[in-house]
C-alpha cells in the first residue's frame, strides 16, 4: 500500500484517534501528516513524538497553529527529529517558540539529514533566532541546507538580525524560496535584501507583502532586477506603499527573464536530442535524468526545480 495523507484541522483528538495516527506512523503508512491547530493533551503529543521517531515514510509535518505549544512539548519533537530521517518539510508556523524554544529545537534541525523547508512564521523570534537560522543556511561547499524557509510575521527581529540572515542568503548555495512578509522591514532592510538577491545563485522566491516597503526600496530592487542576472522568478510586494507602475515594471523585468531562460532551455534541449540521435551520450548519462512519476493516489503537492530536486509544499496554507 502506498503511503497516505492524514489531514486534521482545528479539531481536537481523541486517544482513539491519535492511536491511528501512531499506527500509521509505525507502518510505514503515512507520507504527509498536518494536525494544524489541532487540540490534544501531552501524554497523547508524546505519543505522536515517539512514533515519529521511527517513521521512515513521513516526508511532511504541519503542526501549524499553537500545537507545538510549550517547552515540553519542543523537546519531545526535538527528540523525535534527532532520531528522524525522513522528514523533508516541517511547518510550525503559529507556534509560540520564542528563541528559547528554537534553541532547544535547532540541534536536531541543524543535524536532519533529509529538511529542506522549514515554516517558523509567527513563531515569537528575534535576533537570537535569526543567528541560529543562519547555520541552517551553510555556504558554498558547506553541506546540504534549507531550500525554502518561511519567517512570517516575527516583528521582534531587528534590522540587525535581517541583515545577519541577508549575508546568509547571500553566501546559501540552496536556497530558493524565502518568505518574509508581514514584517516590519523598511527600506532599509529591503535595500540589504536586493544585495543579498543579486549575490544569490539560487533564490527563485522572495516574498515581502506588507514589510513597509516605499517606492524608495522598490527603485533599488528595480535596478537590480533591470541590470543585475539573478535566479529571482517571483518578488512579492503588494500591501506596501509602492507604485502600481513600480510594481509592475519589475514583474515585466522578471517575466521577462523567465521567459528567456525557457528559452534558452529549449535550445538546449533541441541540442541534447542531437546528441542522443548522434549517440554521443551513453546510456548512463541519459539515464540520469530526472523524471518525476506521476501517482493518480497521491494527495500531495510537489514543487519542482529545475535541478531535479523537490520539495513538499504545504497544502492548507
Amino acid at each position: 500500500m502506498l503511503p497516505s495523507s492524514i489531514q486534521i484541522s482545528g479539531e481536537p483528538l481523541s486517544s482513539a484517534e491519535v492511536r491511528d495516527i501512531c499506527r500509521g506512523l509505525r507502518d510505514n503508512a503515512v507520507r504527509l501528516l498536518s494536525l494544524r491547530g489541532c487540540r490534544l493533551c501531552d501524554r497523547d503529543f508524546a505519543r505522536i513524538c515517539r512514533a515519529l521517531a521511527g517513521a521512515s515514510s513521513l516526508a511532511q509535518l504541519n503542526l501549524n497553529l499553537g500545537v507545538v505549544s510549550s517547552p515540553g512539548r519542543v523537546k519531545q519533537l526535538a527528540e523525535a527529529l534527532r532520531v528522524n530521517r525522513s522528514v523533508q518539510s516541517l511547518f510550525l508556523h503559529g507556534s509560540p517558540l520564542t528563541d528559547a524554544g528554537l534553541a532547544l529545537l535547532n540541534p536536531a534541525l541543524a543535524l536532519h539529514p533529509a529538511l529542506v523547508a522549514l515554516d517558523l512564521g509567527d513563531c515569537m523570534l528575534g535576533d537570537e533566532a535569526i543567528n541560529l537560522i543562519c547555520g541552517l543556511l551553510p555556504p558554498d561547499g558547506a553541506k546540504s541546507g534549507l531550500k525554502e524557509l518561511t519567517l512570517s510575521a516575527n516583528p521582534g527581529i531587528t534590522p540587525k538580525g535581517w541583515s545577519r540572515l541577508a549575508i546568509a542568503v547571500a553566501h546559501s548555495s540552496q536556497v530558493r524560496v524565502l518568505n518574509l512578509d508581514y514584517n516590519p522591514l523598511g527600506d532599509h532592510v529591503a535595500g540589504m535584501l536586493a544585495v543579498a538577491v543579486a549575490s544569490s545563485r539560487t533564490l527563485e522566491v522572495l516574498d515581502l507583502e506588507g514589510t513597509g516597503l516605499t517606492n524608495q526600496s522598490a527603485q533599488t530592487l528595480l535596478d537590480m532586477v533591470e541590470n543585475y542576472p539573478t535566479a529571482l522568478r517571483s518578488l512579492v510586494l503588494t500591501e506596501n506603499s509602492i507604485s502600481p507602475e513600480l510594481q509592475q515594471q519589475i514583474c515585466d523585468l522578471l517575466s521577462e527573464g523567465e521567459e528567456e531562460e525557457e528559452a534558452a532551455a529549449g535550445g538546449d534541449s533541441g541540442r541534447l536530442q542531437e546528441r542522443e540521435r548522434d549517440g554521443e551520450l551513453s546510456a548512463r548519462q541519459r539515464g540520469g535524468s530526472w523524471i518525476c512519476p506521476s501517482d493518480p493516489g497521491s494527495q500531495m503537492v510537489l514543487m519542482t526545480s529545475g535541478l531535479g530536486e523537490s520539495l513538499l509544499a504545504e497544502t492548507e496554507m
